[in-house]
């Protein structure tokens, strides 16, 4: 129904004869009466001190924003998934397996790599609000095992010192001794703050086509190296990872090739667990040796390491290929040849109460880098070459 519209009548055709007029007194008398009547404890003279309840105001909650999956091509069919989500301060979590994410699930934190048929399925979460809907994405491969899937060459075609992808690798930086009482301060490329330079870069790829990490001693009882990672940039679950490089042999020195869980980020060291690839101290020995250890929740130190021992004659002074075999339920070091596995690490090998960290559904990054004194090699002497470089020729990532 359409309603009139209102409608004047003029006094000359009132059907109502006109009202007297009223004095203003009366007026003012007649509002104060109809507000008493409307106030719950009536008029006094005094200011009413009751209470007026206002219903409170439910806000609905808002839905977070699906999140975004895109994926870029790494090697011979593998790709790299990264997810985003455009919601603020949104949480993504993420399934491999085709299930319904849930705030239960592997929580995204970077970019990470699928070398198998996989269904991605990953939802938006903050605490208050409505999950997003569900993104998915099925990659659809078959790659043979020890398939070559990521690699960094460290290829330099420029004729001067260059950085290294910083699509690839960040920098941990500073000094403070890392939980080990090092005594470096670690730089990244481009850094000019002291004893930072970027005159003498700590880590750099050469016209060599290799990394570059140097230690150096710019004044005495002051040292700069570097600590190179793919945290945020890059990351794997399971495969077989190389890295093929010198190490500097002398007192003080402490190079390593290692990887730690995405999820250091949100449960902490030991937890996320490590994988201790390649790593040595000092000076050369007779025989001359490599460490590979695990660390996790309830065993760290070096209960889980075992020392592998370089033919007569042969140093870690000279190339060598240094891998992990990371499966299902399983860790295995090698030294030059993946047939040549000098350890092998399964939960069964955990004392009692540990737990085994790697197969949480998190994918690891990499780190390298040089330290420099700390309570496992001890500081330098006189003796001690400077500047020293821990020289890398590829990083290399194939199937299992």
């Amino acid at each position: 129904m359409i309603s009139s519209p209102l409608q004047t009548v003029s006094p000359a055709t009132s059907q109502h004869p006109a009202a007297p007029a009223r004095s203003s007194l009366h007026l003012l008398l007649l509002a104060t009466l109809t507000l008493c009547g409307l106030a719950a404890t009536g008029c006094s003279g005094a200011a009413s001190t009751a209470a007026i309840t206002t219903p409170p105001v439910t806000t609905p909650a808002a839905q977070i924003a699906t999140p975004a999956l895109t994926t870029t091509p790494a090697l011979n069919g593998a790709v790299i998934v990264s997810l985003t989500d455009i919601t603020p301060n949104a949480i993504i979590y993420y399934t491999l397996d085709g299930s319904t994410p849930t705030s239960t699930a592997t929580q995204y934190i970077a970019p990470f790599l699928v070398a198998a048929s996989v269904s991605v399925k990953a939802i938006g979460h903050l605490s208050g609000d409505t999950d997003s809907a569900i993104a998915s994405q099925s990659v659809s491969t078959s790659i043979a095992s020890g398939t070559l899937v990521w690699a960094d060459e460290f290829t330099n075609t420029t004729s001067a010192n260059a950085q290294p992808d910083p699509t690839v690798w960040g920098y941990d930086t500073g000094g403070g001794g890392w939980g080990n009482a090092e005594l470096e301060n670690y730089c990244a490329w481009g850094s000019s703050t002291a004893p930072c330079t970027t005159t003498s870069p700590s880590a750099y790829v050469g016209t060599d086509n290799a990394l570059h990490i140097v230690a150096q001693q710019p004044s005495p009882g002051v040292y700069t190296s570097a600590r190179l990672k793919t945290q945020g940039l890059f990351s794997f679950q399971y495969g077989r990872l190389e890295f093929r490089a010198q190490m500097p042999e002398a007192q003080g020195f402490w190079p390593a090739a290692w990887m730690l869980g995405n999820n250091i980020t949100t449960v902490n060291w030991p937890a996320c667990g490590e994988m201790d690839v390649m790593e040595r101290v000092n000076a050369a020995t007779t025989p001359d040796f490599n460490e590979g250890s695990i660390h996790g929740p309830g065993f760290t130190g070096v209960s889980l390491g075992t020392r592998y021992s370089f033919p007569t004659g042969v140093t870690a002074a000279t190339w060598h290929t240094y891998g992990v075999i990371w499966k299902p339920g399983s860790v295995s070091y090698y030294i030059d040849d993946p047939t040549n596995i000098y350890v092998t690490y399964t939960p069964a090998n955990l004392p009692a109460g540990a737990t085994w960290p790697f197969d949480a559904g998190q994918s690891n990054f990499i780190i390298l880098n040089l330290a420099i004194g700390g309570n496992y090699p001890g500081a330098p002497t006189p003796s001690t070459l400077f500047p020293s470089e821990m020289i890398v020729d590829y990083v290399r990532l194939y199937t299992y």
